[in-house]
């Protein structure tokens, strides 16, 4: 029996790294009955069959992480990349990924890429996010700003790319790892939006215990796993640090009276962008769960 870890899955046959090198496996049917999937990242044991040498998996480990999109396990970390041009910067579409990233626990860096292009909204930006509490890296992968920056928050981490399309994922993965050899799209000239160029999941090995995964672009996202509306709030950083001052616990700082991040929002403290934001993303989930 070996152990191992699933770093492809393609029409169900699965390819495991283990130490023996990276073997072609299959799913036990009682996994199905189970109604357990194996997932990309999971760490696994298999044996090989001595009739077709194909590996089968037999076991599934309890996962530290486990996200439905894309579906992946044992993530440690995600790297939000938007570009600040072609396409233009979608704070709403952002703010969206970061809810998501904060709602499974995961460490969040945001990359804000092509920065040759606007490098005066590329420092605006950076601001913005570093007071809301993030990790932020200014990229361009055309004058190799912010990649050594970025290698080294991947070290000994295993993180998901996330972003729409044509944000220059995998050109960024391209310039981390030259081996990686991804394809990238070009941006459309009737939409501004990017291609998608990323047709499978797939863990990708930078060293022997840093992976990164670069999975298809996103261009929304469904909240549906929130479950109320405290989340929204609770999941925005600077909004849950200055709603500990708030009159009303319960307080949604939307037209509560004695708010204090409606106070911070006048006094420019917290950005009046996130805060709309915020906003759009506390009635979107609002409306889901009234239907």
């Amino acid at each position: 029996m070996l152990e191992g870890r699933i770093v492809k899955g393609v029409g169900g046959i699965y390819s495991v790294k283990t130490s023996k090198g990276v073997i072609k496996s299959r799913a036990r049917g009682v996994f199905r009955v189970e109604n357990l999937t194996p997932l990309i990242g999971d760490f696994v044991n298999i044996k090989i069959s001595s009739e077709d040498n194909m590996g089968y998996i037999i076991d599934i480990k309890p996962r530290n992480t486990e996200l439905l999109r894309p579906p992946v396990a044992n993530i440690t970390q995600a790297i939000v990349v938007m570009s600040v041009k072609n396409p233009d910067i979608n704070t709403w579409l952002l703010d969206k990924f970061l809810l998501m990233a904060e709602y499974e626990g995961l460490h969040t860096v945001v990359v804000f890429n092509k920065s040759d292009l606007d490098s005066k909204e590329a420092e605006k930006l950076k601001v913005i996010y570093e007071s809301a509490g993030y990790e932020v890296i200014i990229a361009s992968t055309k004058l190799d700003i912010g990649i050594e920056s970025l290698k080294n928050h991947l070290k000994d981490n295993i993180s998901v790319f996330a972003g729409p399309s044509g944000v220059g994922k995998s050109s960024i993965l391209n310039k981390i790892h030259k081996g990686f050899k991804l394809d990238t799209g070009d941006i459309s000239s009737k939409n501004k939006r990017g291609k998608h160029t990323t047709r499978h999941i797939e863990l990708l090995e930078l060293d022997h215990n840093s992976f990164v995964l670069d999975s298809p672009g996103f261009s929304s996202l469904n909240l549906d796993f929130i479950e109320n509306e405290s989340e929204v709030r609770d999941y925005f950083k600077e909004i849950h640090e200055y709603g500990k001052d708030c009159k009303f616990l319960s307080c949604l700082h939307n037209k509560e009276p004695g708010c204090s991040v409606k106070d911070a929002v006048e006094k420019n403290i917290i950005n009046k962008k996130r805060y709309d934001n915020y906003l759009l993303l506390l009635e979107e989930v609002k409306n889901i769960r009234r239907y």
